[in-house]
């Protein structure tokens, strides 16, 4: 029994931060079209940048979260001006171009950081006993917690005040929105910016808790796609739900049976539901 509550507890860790990542991932695609083959690096970036910030330069770990977060939002808007805005029409370019600025940022992190694995010490060891025999560390509750609020207050953003009406106009129909007056580049550089914001702040986030490498985007972007596509490329819930479902299905396997079992049986899940359903949980025949 203590084993079981373990596993759900490590499974929360992980679908809190696949939350973040793929949510991210699903608002640029909704929003502009694009999809970001390097948002896994974004997420790497994050890590970095509390191994630069926390580790080297002993910033506080919370403020080198935040110092993260808008590091990682301003390079989304880097991408979006330099790399997605000028192949707006052209989604296989901005794929393409995607693609290679993963590999610039592989590049930088490997001359700046070196290949070797990095070990960022966790800010506190506190534990929380949730039973005699289960445990959940203070850091991973962070993560927890801040998934919390960051996925409610993109919820409340979208759905109360005008900016996030404006992205979800643009999501359901650009050409409609543009009709009524709303700026196509300026949601675009917003989606962006949150999209990044969201990969940076789960790499931050997690630092401490694995050991951050140049190519650690790689695993990372592999399961937010097998999530989006579980979920309904587009649906910013689905990729909540299907995040949940992911990482429950692939902690419990790990911990049962074994990680490449685990991986083949997330593949397993995502070929079902697309038999099943084609466009994915909540996903709808039209980008939404």
């Amino acid at each position: 029994m203590e084993l079981l509550l373990q596993t759900i507890t490590n499974a929360t860790y992980a679908a809190s931060y696949m939350a973040l990542i793929a949510v991210g991932l699903v608002l640029i695609f909704g929003v502009m079209g694009v999809i970001n083959f390097a948002h896994g690096e974004l997420y790497m970036a994050g890590a970095y940048s509390v191994v630069y910030l926390y580790t080297d330069l002993k910033m506080p770990f919370f403020l080198a979260v935040a110092a993260g977060l808008i590091f990682v939002g301003l390079l989304g808007l880097v991408m979006e001006r330099a790399l997605f805005r000028p192949l707006r029409d052209n989604p296989l370019g901005g794929l393409i171009a995607s693609i290679g600025f993963l590999l610039i940022l592989q590049t930088v992190a490997v001359l700046g950081f070196g290949v070797r694995m990095e070990h960022v010490p966790p800010s506190t060891q506190e534990k929380i006993f949730l039973t005699e025999g289960v445990v959940l560390t203070v850091q991973r509750l962070y993560v927890i917690v801040a998934t919390v609020v960051l996925l409610g207050g993109l919820w409340l953003f979208l759905r109360k005040s005008k900016f996030g009406w404006a992205l979800r106009a643009c999501a359901q129909d650009p050409e409609a929105a543009a009709l009524q007056g709303i700026s196509l580049n300026h949601t675009a550089r917003l989606a962006m910016f949150i999209g990044a914001a969201l990969a940076g702040v789960a790499g931050a986030l997690t630092a401490p808790l694995v050991s951050p490498t140049p190519h650690m985007g790689h695993a990372v972007i592999v399961t937010a796609f097998i999530i989006i596509i579980v979920g309904g490329i587009g649906s910013l819930e689905g990729a909540v739900i299907a995040a949940v479902l992911y990482a429950f299905v692939h902690t419990f396997v790990t911990t049962f049976y074994d990680g490449v079992i685990a991986n083949i049986v997330g593949l397993s899940l995502m070929l079902a539901v697309l038999v099943v359903r084609p466009t994915g949980l909540f996903g709808a025949k039209d980008r939404a």
